[in-house]
Order: C-alpha cells, then sequence, then structure tokens
C-alpha cells in the first residue's frame, strides 16, 4: 500500500464480534483453524514490535470473507508470540493493545507520507493536529508518534531541509512537555513512495541535527534503506544516535525477511544490539503465506538474536 492513507486505514473497521469454542474462532458463522500459540519467553535484546496494517486479513478481510479473528485476539496472539507492541494504530485501537499488555510503539501522526512538514504552508496546520495528538499519546503511555517530510514536487533537498527543520523546531516544545519523540520515517523514493523527500539517512539525520532535540528521531526502515543506500549497519552504526525506531521488509518484494530475499537480518539486528539501541524494532512486511501468524513468528525468531 503506496498510499498512507490506505496503508494506515487498512485498520478501519475491525471485526469486533466472535466466540471462542474449543480453541476455535467464530466469525461470520465459520470456524477458522487458528489455534492460540503457547507463551514465547524472548532473549530480550531486541523490543519486538509488528505493524498491524499488514495483517489486516486476519481480522478485517472484507465483507466478502470471513475473518480469522477479532482484532484484540490478534493483539492477544501478538503478546503470547513474545511482541511487546502492535504499533501504527489510530486512537480507537489503542484500549485493544492495553488489554492484551502491549503498547502501540508507533502512533499514527494527523500528516501523510506526501503532506509533511517540507512545505512552510503546512507547518501551522501540522502544528495545530499535532498539538492535539501528542498529549493523547502521552495520557496512554506511549512513547512514538510518526511523521513525514512530504513530497518534493520539484523542491530542491536543500529547501525542504530548511523548511522541515523550520517547522519541526516549533514542533519539539510539545513533544518535549510531553514525554513523546517525534520519529520522521526516511522511505524509497525508488520503488514505493515516489518524490518522496526523506529518502536518504544523511537527509533525516542533518534534519535531527540541526533540529537538536531528543524528541526528533528517524524511523529507519530497513527495507527502504536497502533500497535506496545499502550498506545498512554501517549505516546504522553511523547514524545511530539519530535513530528512534526501526522497520524491516524483505526486498525485494516487501515480504518475509527469510531467505527468500537478499537481507541477512540477524547480521543487522546482532549490530543494532551492539550500538546499545534500546528502542523498538516493528515488522513491516506484508507476508506471502496463506498462515500469516506463522510468518509474524518467523519474522521474531529470525530478529530474536
Amino acid at each position: 500500500m503506496n498510499d498512507p492513507i490506505r496503508r494506515r486505514r487498512a485498520l478501519g473497521a475491525m471485526i469486533g464480534g466472535g466466540a471462542m469454542i474449543r480453541g476455535e474462532f467464530l466469525s461470520g458463522g465459520a470456524a477458522s483453524s487458528w489455534q492460540p500459540s503457547p507463551p514465547t519467553r524472548r532473549k530480550g535484546n531486541i523490543r519486538h514490535s509488528v505493524s498491524a496494517w499488514c495483517y489486516a486479513r486476519l481480522f478485517d478481510p472484507g465483507k466478502d470473507k470471513a475473518a480469522i479473528m477479532s482484532f484484540e485476539d490478534f493483539c492477544r496472539e501478538c503478546a503470547r508470540i513474545g511482541l511487546e507492541s502492535v504499533e501504527l494504530l489510530a486512537a480507537n485501537r489503542w484500549e485493544a493493545v492495553r488489554k492484551a499488555g502491549l503498547i502501540c510503539a508507533m502512533c499514527n501522526g494527523p500528516d501523510r507520507i506526501d503532506y509533511g512538514w517540507n512545505r512552510v504552508e503546512h507547518h501551522q496546520d501540522l502544528l495545530d493536529r499535532f498539538e492535539k495528538a501528542i498529549p493523547e499519546v502521552a495520557a496512554n503511555g506511549f512513547p512514538n508518534i510518526i511523521t513525514f517530510s512530504g513530497n518534493r514536487r520539484g523542491m530542491s533537498n536543500e529547501e525542504g531541509l530548511e523548511n522541515c527543520v523550520q517547522g519541526l523546531k516549533k514542533l519539539v516544545p510539545i513533544a518535549e512537555k510531553n514525554r513523546v519523540t517525534v520519529i520522521l520515517e526516511l522511505l524509497n523514493s525508488k520503488v514505493n513512495h515516489k518524490d518522496y523527500m526523506a529518502d536518504h539517512t544523511s537527509w533525516g539525520a542533518e534534519v535531527c541535527r540541526r533540529v537538536g532535540s531528543e524528541r526528533l528521531k528517524l524511523l529507519y526502515d530497513i527495507y527502504h534503506m536497502q533500497i535506496m543506500e545499502g550498506d545498512l549497519i554501517r549505516n546504522i552504526r553511523e547514524n545511530i544516535s539519530w535513530i528512534g525506531h526501526f522497520h524491516t521488509g524483505g526486498n525485494p518484494g516487501r515480504n518475509e525477511i527469510d531467505e527468500s530475499q537478499e537481507i541477512f537480518y540477524p547480521a543487522v539486528m546482532k549490530a543494532i544490539v551492539e550500538t546499545g539501541y534500546k528502542g523498538f524494532v516493528g515488522q513491516e512486511f506484508v507476508p506471502r503465506r496463506e498462515d500469516l501468524l506463522a510468518s509474524l513468528r518467523q519474522s521474531i525468531d529470525i530478529c530474536d538474536v
């Protein structure tokens, strides 16, 4: 999903009803074969999270298909697998996450991938929206809210950088007051998000350096930066002070992070741990397998170094 609205709202009308009978979840009159996983204890070096939109087929498959589980059951399953967070959620999904004993490590913000801080005319609108959103994130005890640079549309990188710095300098006092970190996402502009401005680590790091607040960090998406830059481990080590969150995804295809793709995630995760990083790693690949939860379990196994 290239459109952030479709991507982040793919969770929109979650299935909330149903009943558990002999371990089978009933939805739409049909019993699924899903069985709750036994609890799994993780090593604790990586704090595991998952982007819920990647698994919407389980609990929001559309009106022509029956849900396999409710969103609440998905959260409980994530907890059993050993995750601490389900992320990229709007506020109406936070209660289900808390009930499962999890947090939302990355909350949706009020901006969009193509509508961000690189245009001065957006600043007041974004400030007004974030001024409402950030205290809500803080009140729920969640650490981060996502934000975007916006698309270039002919603008130079330097002008966009200066505009982002100007706007984000006005935003970070709100984040500092509420102890919530604003996370600027790095995305590829080659395959998925044509024309997106924050498409290189060095550009995002310079924004953070000029703003100069511990409450502004980068979301280093390993899939996106493999496409734009490669040299993942060196770039992570050199820029870890600016990184506040990670996302995964297999390249090419943004699917499972196993041997079917080119990134060797165990080495990348070990390098992240060696930097002393204490934040979250969110799985954000789109599973190809029929058993989506098996793909999620596998990804956590791979990253649990």
